[in-house]
């Protein structure tokens, strides 16, 4: 029998014009500036807009809100022209004023925004007029165009919110989308309706609006087996939060179609905070990363949908340094134990590991999701076996990112999309990035030097030379185990007409415009 929510959602699925969409997870807020939860970027890419887009290729840079823009020939200055055609939600013309707003409530030092450093050292954002914007930056950053087309620089109703404060993007978000945000009910659904004045999609979508759905309706399932049936049954028409265990019987469905995006760049990880007590010595970080089998967790837990990773970043990433040692992230437990004897960890009869009258004893941070479940119990498993107790706790995708803001943890397990080695680098390495993203407190001014020097690089062959010498640092000092890079599959009901997914910051959905219920 179907749960009250369920049936609910079955209902919904019933309606000619409303699509459901079935994830695990929510996010925290949907505040582009303040969220870095791809469950935000699902919602947001569809209530809001950019100045510049990414083609499915995930390389070619195409307009957005941006009608077109030049670059002045010492990289400082960029000035945007913006579409005279655009509105928000609620009918308020779009204008420079938005952006303008929207890049100094995020810029203000005093807001706590995250993944400011995707801005560059911005000396000031100015509107010429209505429709012109001028960024100006202290100094060239490579990978601005390119960091623009994330959802972080999503452009807000800045007079909504001055006057929401905290609650903007969660009691409200008035953006200039192809959907509006209707309302949001925390670990339970987000529904938006159709933005039907929208006539500005991307020139790469299909559709270029206005959406061909009237509403969608973003259902939370936390259980995967139950999301799974859901979209057999037709309780739910898409997903790409399917476990993949269920891919192959889905599959083998007649109504069930598999879609996959041109291209996209997902890994899983472990990451290990080195200011913790026993996480200090390196080679207890790299045989903990010797004791975790990713193969396996590929095998067994994503079905041929994942490949096991061995950086912290894909091989086809741009400026990934072909020449860095990744020894440290192979399954190697019997040099793992040998690097716990040399580190001064004792075992005792096959139980934990002792040092100085104390255990191995470690805490671990992750999701509530089945998958994520999954890996934290086979890493638990892998580290028993070498001498570690982990202590796992799982929080609500509501919690976790409070959680993992804290000082009280050894290891979390995520995943994160990406665009190139240098756009993870500085998400995750930076010491400016401490406590969150950089969850590892990795705080080495090396580093923060070659990121910086690859983003103020003014040629291909300067940006790769930093950035390749920063990710052989970082992969030196084993901050992370890489587990696996993950395949995104969108799975499609019946009711739903085959379209292209869009594979940028995992949100293949995108902005809705090429969704589309048959007839």
């Amino acid at each position: 029998m179907l749960s009250l929510a369920l049936a609910t959602t079955a209902a919904m699925a019933q309606e000619p014009d409303t699509a459901v969409v079935l994830r695990i997870s929510d996010a925290d807020r949907y505040d582009p500036q303040r969220s870095t939860a791809l469950a935000a970027a699902e919602i947001l890419y569809m209530v809001g807009e950019t100045l510049v887009t990414l083609d499915r290729d995930l390389k070619t840079l195409r307009p957005g809100l941006a009608e077109r823009w030049e670059v002045s020939a010492d990289g400082l200055t960029y000035t945007f022209h913006l579409r005279r055609d655009v509105s928000f939600c609620d009918a308020k013309p779009f204008t420079a004023k938005a952006v303008v707003g929207t890049m100094d409530r995020w810029l203000n030092p005093d807001f706590p925004g995250v993944s400011k450093w995707k801005a560059g050292k911005v000396e000031s954002v100015k509107a010429l007029d209505d429709y012109t914007v001028e960024y100006r930056l202290k100094e060239p950053y490579s990978e601005l165009l390119y960091q623009m087309t994330q959802f972080n620089f999503i452009i807000i109703d800045p007079d909504q919110a001055t006057a929401l404060k905290d609650d903007f993007g969660v009691a409200a978000f008035n953006g200039t989308g192809a959907f509006c945000f209707q309302s949001w009910t925390p670990r339970t659904q987000t529904v938006l309706t159709r933005h039907d004045g929208y006539r500005w999609g991307p020139s790469f979508m299909t559709n270029p609006g206005p959406a061909e759905v009237a509403k969608i309706v973003w259902k939370i399932v936390p259980e995967e087996a139950t999301l799974a049936a859901a979209l057999q049954t037709g309780e739910g028409d898409v997903s790409f939060a399917v476990p993949a265990w269920a891919l192959s019987q889905l599959q083998a469905t007649p109504s069930i179609q598999l879609l996959r995006p041109e291209a996209g760049f997902r890994t899983h990880y472990v990451g290990m905070k080195i200011t913790r007590p026993d996480l200090g010595d390196k080679r207890v970080r790299e045989a903990l990363s010797l004791a975790i089998d990713q193969s396996a967790i590929a095998d067994a837990i994503f079905f041929g949908e994942a490949d096991a990773a061995k950086s912290y970043y894909s091989e086809a990433a741009r400026d990934f340094n072909p020449d860095m040692k990744l020894d440290a992230f192979g399954y190697d437990p019997e040099k793992a134990k040998a690097l716990l004897d040399e580190a001064g960890w004792v075992s005792r009869d096959g139980g934990v590991r002792m040092k100085d009258g104390k255990p191995l004893s470690l805490i671990f941070y992750g999701f509530t999701g089945d998958s994520d479940k999954q890996m934290a119990e086979t890493i638990q498993g892998d580290l028993r076996k070498i001498g570690v107790d982990l202590k796992v706790e799982l929080y609500d995708p509501t919690i976790v990112w409070g959680k993992l803001k804290t000082q009280d943890f050894d290891l979390y397990q995520m995943s994160y999309p990406y665009l190139s080695a240098g756009d993870a680098m500085n998400l995750y390495f930076l010491s400016s990035n401490m406590p969150t993203p950089n969850r590892m407190n990795w705080n080495d001014p090396k580093t923060d030097q070659l990121i910086d020097a690859g983003n103020r690089a003014t040629s291909v062959e300067a940006r790769f030379a930093a950035f390749a010498e920063a990710g052989a640092i970082i992969h030196d000092a084993v901050l992370w185990k890489p587990l696996v890079n993950e395949k995104l599959v969108v799975v499609a009901g019946s009711r739903v007409a085959p379209f292209k997914p869009h594979g940028i910051s995992g949100a293949p959905l995108y902005n809705g415009l090429d969704l589309k219920l048959a007839k």
